[in-house]
């Protein structure tokens, strides 16, 4: 109403959108992608949220997340080589498994030669 000119108050424009019984834009609930297990311990946290290495396949970081696109929600798992700062490992998936995140991880491991120890940083994440 202000882009066409009008000057309402907010909650004069909730009060009748209440009386006509609309409802605005619900933009969806959102996705937890993470279900902690309280029981299990959680793994050390070996790099002390220092991403940073001195050498390739020092250190490589692996996470997933969900884009919702108009087919339904799609999830996206990625593994990260520090050193070099680019994606080695990815796949998408329409559920949330372990399955897809640890072809991520394997797709990684085969692209990438490694000679020496390598550490891979996947935090738990947060629930929301």
């Amino acid at each position: 109403m202000l882009r066409e000119g009008w000057q309402v108050a907010r909650c004069t424009v909730e009060r009748l959108i209440r009386r006509l019984g609309l409802r605005g834009v619900i933009w969806g609930k959102g996705v937890k992608t993470t279900v902690g297990d309280p029981v299990r311990p959680c793994p050390l946290d070996r790099v002390n949220r220092q991403f940073h290495a001195d050498r390739p396949n020092a250190l490589w970081v692996s996470d997933f997340t969900y884009v919702s696109t108009w087919q339904g929600m799609v999830y996206v798992a990625f593994v990260i080589e520090v050193y070099a700062r680019r994606i080695v490992g990815w796949k998408a998936s329409s559920s949330m498994t372990t399955d897809f995140v640890l072809d991520a991880l394997e797709q990684a491991l085969h692209a990438r030669q490694r000679d020496s120890e390598l550490i891979n940083h996947s935090d738990r994440g947060r629930s929301t």
